[in-house]
């Protein structure tokens, strides 16, 4: 069992930066360190459904969606069990609460499929314009 805990989220205007980052705490032993263990960014906001931002995977592997592609990157410090989301460029529709999310199952080990098992609480982002 894990527990991600997103921070950073806050207001900015138009144009200007954030990054998120996501704590990975595991209670109870996984079958491989969680750093190898796919993750990522979803992203939603009142009235849609959940979009996905951006994946890692355990060879550094990364994907992002469309509409943040050049503007966001994300990374994985494994010496401190913590993955973040660069957001720069920031957008009125960046507007969101952003989730991190993991699959810490066999499919998540490796590569991401587009499934995961363990979400965390989510961190506010709001851009003004």
């Amino acid at each position: 069992q894990v527990h991600l805990v997103e921070s950073g989220g806050g207001s900015v205007q138009a144009g200007g930066s954030l990054r998120l980052s996501c704590v990975v705490s595991v209670v109870q032993p996984l079958d491989a360190p969680a750093s190898e263990y796919c993750m990522a960014w979803y992203r939603q906001t009142p009235g849609k459904e959940r979009e996905g931002v951006a994946t890692l995977d355990r060879y550094g592997y990364t994907t992002y969606a469309d509409s943040v592609t050049a503007r966001f990157t994300i990374s994985r410090d494994n010496a401190k069990n913590t993955l973040y989301l660069e957001m720069s460029g920031l957008k009125g529709e960046d507007t969101a609460l952003y989730y991190c999310a993991g699959d810490f199952s066999w499919r998540g080990y490796g590569s991401c499929r587009g499934e995961f098992n363990t979400w965390g609480q989510g961190t506010q982002v709001t851009v003004s314009s």
